[in-house]
């Protein structure tokens, strides 16, 4: 009989950590989220102490050793160069021999990463991210990692709540100016951040380090009540979204070779495109029209377990 063996999901961002605790079989035991971890912030010893605090307490809550957790994959936020996932990985190294004297197998990748497993439960298939940032994953039929976009602000992110917010600011200044007509996004902006004249705009974004993106969701709200400039902002976003999912479209056929065709699921994640608004409408109708091959669909599970797949593989390949 194979002694009891646990593997570790974890999913760490800006605000919040989440970690599953699984079997060998991939079922869930216990979860627990807790502070945030994002080493590029906070450092990674800081982030390897939320990190395996929260795998201790997974424990406790499934009545289990710590001494049986034997591999885990952490996906967060600012992993997504090697350097980055070695340094996060040597500071939980450092930390785990005392604490989990079993855990062997352990990895750092991207919440991206693990977004993409969870997402189709380890199968093929292409994410879009669109928070602050944007970019787009996809696994091939070859189970080769794909990506397009996630070039950063200065370069990319097209379709971001922070090209959302620039373009909508730069509509607000505009409209302060009398190049345009009147903007129903000036009034909202005015009402929700006090930016009411170029002194403040100025003040706040180029020496007080506003949220651009922040300004995203008044652009969409002025978009669904007709403010024209704001529906050009969100129609442009979604044409350049849609390119991304082509051009990942493209490379995931190219690796299929001679394989059998079939619908690609694309599943949305971020804070941008889960929920119900205009915006979502306009970018599913777009992709879907244009793009045949693509099927949109909902994640199977959480970027979490999508760790837990990962942490098996890793295990199993032992």
């Amino acid at each position: 009989m194979k002694k009891a063996a646990y593997v570790a999901g974890i999913d760490g961002g800006g605000t919040k950590t989440a970690v599953v605790l699984a079997d060998r079989s991939g079922k869930i035991l216990a979860e627990e989220t807790g502070g945030p971890s994002n080493f590029q912030i906070i450092g990674v010893e800081k982030a390897a102490e939320v990190i395996l605090t929260l795998i201790g307490r997974c424990c406790s809550k499934a009545g289990c050793s710590p001494d049986e957790v034997k591999a885990g994959v952490a996906g967060l936020t600012g992993a997504g160069r090697t350097t980055d996932q070695q340094r996060m990985k040597q500071a939980l190294e450092a930390k785990i021999s005392n604490a989990f004297p079993a855990l062997e197998y352990i990895e750092v990748t991207s919440d991206a990463r693990i977004a993409l497993e969870g997402a189709f439960g380890g199968g093929m298939g292409i994410i879009l991210i669109a928070g602050t940032g944007s970019i787009a994953f996809g696994k091939a039929y070859d189970a080769s990692i794909l990506r397009v976009g996630g070039w950063g602000r200065t370069l990319g992110d097209e379709g971001s709540g922070y090209s959302l917010g620039r373009d909508g600011l730069n509509i607000v200044t505009k409209d302060l100016d009398g190049r345009i007509g009147k903007s129903l996004l000036t009034r909202l902006v005015a009402q929700h951040h006090g930016l009411t004249n170029q002194e403040k705009i100025i003040a706040e974004v180029y020496r007080n380090g506003f949220d651009v993106a922040s300004i995203a969701p008044l652009v969409i709200e002025a978009a669904s009540k007709n403010d024209l400039e704001c529906g050009r902002i969100l129609n442009r976003a979604a044409y350049e979204l849609t390119e991304h999912i082509r051009a990942l479209t493209l490379k995931i056929e190219q690796a299929a070779g001679e394989m059998p065709r079939q619908k690609i699921p694309l599943a949305f994640i971020g804070s941008l495109l889960t929920n119900d608004s205009i915006f979502v409408k306009i970018v599913k109708h777009k992709i879907e029209f244009t793009i045949p091959q693509i099927k949109v669909v909902k994640p199977q599970s959480t970027p979490s377990f999508g760790g837990v797949l990962m942490a098996l593989q890793l295990m199993n390949k032992s």
